[in-house]
């Protein structure tokens, strides 16, 4: 009794909450089943000559909501007497149904009381559960309709569909973790998903899949927009002739535009190059038209081109992969090589190509299920294939991503990593020597800011004649430093030799000498004597002040002096005294006193001739000596 109590009070708390779950996939349903029934009611009173009773407007609606979650409809009454399949999924209008499942499991997965909440897979199977009944409801209500479901249908897409959004819902609530995989998943698939490389590579595949297939949707609604501003009169003539009154055309106007997204994919369609079928014998690609179409009198149909050979505008469609492709390869290289970032950080160039490669597979993948979804019958006969083939426009969009995105993305790459002469990004400085900076150069000492700009940012390049050179621009990489009081170009007379350049590489010789003594005694310099060779790559891990650096600076304060200081001391060094030295102990008697003074004034002078030189300087040494 005392080990299965903690049990029955963990599944006495988790009842509630399957059952709160459970709820919210029905009221997210009920939710979308009654805007939509809403809807459709108020377009039947509107009507001046309505068919059917509420009763038939109430079952159509049924009938329309099953279709958005990609059911397929069959309309009984025809003129043939065979029943005609309706199979066209508006695709604006799932939008709606997909979002309710999605808020509603993520919400029953991570409730906002603070309550017990269910596992995850609980809520995913509650919710799902809850949805489901509502469809099934639906779907018997709608049998007695104009539009019934066909019940084949109802387990795939449309369970399937609902399954995904609740899974997608309970994923965006325990935060989108990629892994960890199932148990019964392969072993090694489970060990790369948990490595965070893989988890990173794979976000920015994803990325850049989604942002290559939102581009193919733009590219497909701009070009069915210009198609229909150049047939207007067409749309306009179908849009008055369908319907005599203000409720039809209203009506017309709602479906247009829940077509919408369908027609952009069927544009991205005509512009990968597999076209769209129109009919059983008739296809629509950039280059013609062929067969004969069956075409219902519809706006948006006015946008299909005329039967022919295509020509240069036709062609033209084919922008609209290009640039899916180059969006792919630019995502994808954001990522691979940041502006903030070092050159040393950025991705490989295979590692590039295979993120590429997977952002190209996913837009192909994604492209394809949504081709399929975007078309279907509209009837029998030759109205039975409408819209993109979906296992051919899949595999263009992979294709001419693949093809075009993985070359521009390594290229991006090489242009991102090119050498500072050639950057463009805000790190490079500009290359504005500051007066201040000039005096600091002076005193000998090599910092480790002056390293740091000197071999990674490339700020100053030498010539072959050893003057500085200004940093490149991207607009004008060939134009080299001018001197800092003329304005001769490259080569010009104020190039050679200018004396701020010979000040500077002057100023740095002591440090480069203690640079490469460093090298030279702990054996890490190799070929130092070689051209070109910068004892700052070397550059000791003590601090500038340690033997080395300071015997150059007591040299250069010993030479600025004019012989007052003495050489650099044997002993540890330690601050210049400027006060008086204590008296030794055990001297006594005023001939001691009076030595000790003398001396004592001897020194006290030569260190106020040493701190009117320091004070002279400037804390860098570099200006004039001061007189004794």
């Amino acid at each position: 009794m005392t080990q299965r109590a903690p049990q029955v009070t963990a599944d006495r708390n988790r009842a509630p909450a399957l059952v709160s779950a459970l709820l919210r996939g029905v009221v997210a349903a009920g939710l979308g089943l009654g805007a939509l029934a809403v809807l459709v009611v108020v377009v039947w009173i509107s009507s001046p000559y309505p068919d059917s009773g509420p009763d038939g407007a109430l079952r159509a609606a049924a009938g329309i909501w099953l279709l958005a979650h990609g059911a397929g409809l069959v309309r009984p009454d025809t003129l043939s007497g065979v029943p005609a399949p309706v199979g066209v999924v508006p695709l604006l209008l799932a939008v709606g149904p997909l979002w309710l499942t999605h808020r509603a499991a993520r919400d029953a997965a991570d409730p906002e009381e603070g309550g017990p909440a269910p596992s995850r897979t609980g809520a995913f199977c509650a919710v799902t559960a809850g949805y489901l009944l509502v469809v099934a409801g639906a779907a018997a209500y709608a049998r007695g309709g104009a539009l019934r479901a066909d019940p084949d249908t109802l387990a795939f897409p449309v369970a399937v569909v609902v399954a995904g959004a609740a899974a997608a819902g309970v994923w965006t609530a325990a935060g989108r973790p990629l892994g960890p995989l199932p148990t019964w998943s392969p072993l090694a698939l489970q060990e790369a998903v948990a490595r965070t490389l893989f988890r990173d590579r794979a976000e920015a595949a994803c990325r850049s899949a989604a942002v290559g297939v939102a581009v193919l949707l733009g590219g497909g609604a701009l070009l069915v927009a210009v198609a229909l501003g150049r047939n207007a009169a067409v749309a306009q003539d179908a849009f008055l002739g369908l319907a005599g009154d203000w409720a039809g055309r209203i009506a017309v106007l709602l479906l247009a535009v829940a077509l919408v997204p369908n027609a952009a994919l069927w544009g991205a369609s005509y512009g990968l190059g597999p076209g769209f079928a129109l009919g059983a014998g008739a296809t629509a690609t950039p280059l013609g038209l062929d067969g004969a179409p069956a075409v219902p009198r519809f706006p948006l149909l006015a946008a299909v081109p005329e039967p022919g050979p295509g020509s240069w505008p036709n062609w033209a469609a084919a922008a609209v992969p290009v640039a899916a492709a180059l969006a792919v390869a630019w995502f994808t290289v954001r990522r691979a090589a940041p502006a903030d970032v070092p050159r040393a950080q950025a991705w490989s160039w295979r590692e590039t190509a295979r993120v590429t490669l997977l952002a190209a597979l996913g837009c192909g993948l994604a492209t394809a299920v949504l081709a399929a979804w975007a078309g279907g019958p509209l009837g029998t006969g030759e109205l039975s294939a409408f819209g993109p083939v979906w296992w051919l426009t899949g595999p263009a969009a992979f294709a001419w991503t693949a093809v075009i995105g993985v070359p521009a993305a390594l290229l991006l790459r090489l242009w991102r990593l090119r050498t500072p002469g050639w950057a463009w990004r805000g790190d490079v400085a500009d290359a504005q020597e500051s007066p201040a900076a000039d005096a600091d150069a002076g005193d000998g000492r090599a910092t480790y800011e002056e390293a740091f700009e000197d071999e990674f940012e490339g700020a100053y390049e030498e010539d072959a004649g050893g003057a500085a050179g200004r940093p490149r621009r991207w607009w004008a990489p060939w134009r080299g430093r001018v001197a800092a009081d003329g304005d001769g170009g490259p080569g010009g007379p104020a190039d050679p030799a200018p004396a701020k350049a010979s000040a500077k590489a002057s100023a740095k010789s002591p440090a480069k000498a203690s640079g490469a003594a460093f090298g030279a005694q702990s054996g890490t310099v190799a070929g130092s004597d070689g051209p070109g060779f910068e004892p700052y790559d070397f550059l000791p891990t003590d601090p500038w002040h340690e033997k080395g650096a300071r015997e150059a600076r007591w040299a250069s304060l010993q030479r600025s002096s004019g012989g007052l200081m003495a050489d650099f001391p044997a002993g540890p060094a330690g601050p210049v005294s400027l006060a008086e030295p204590a008296e030794p102990a055990g001297t006594a008697g005023p001939a001691a006193s009076g030595a000790g003074r003398g001396a004592d004034g001897a020194a006290a002078k030569d260190a106020k001739a040493v701190k009117d030189t320091t004070d002279g300087q400037g804390a860098d040494g570099d200006g004039p000596a001061a007189t004794p």
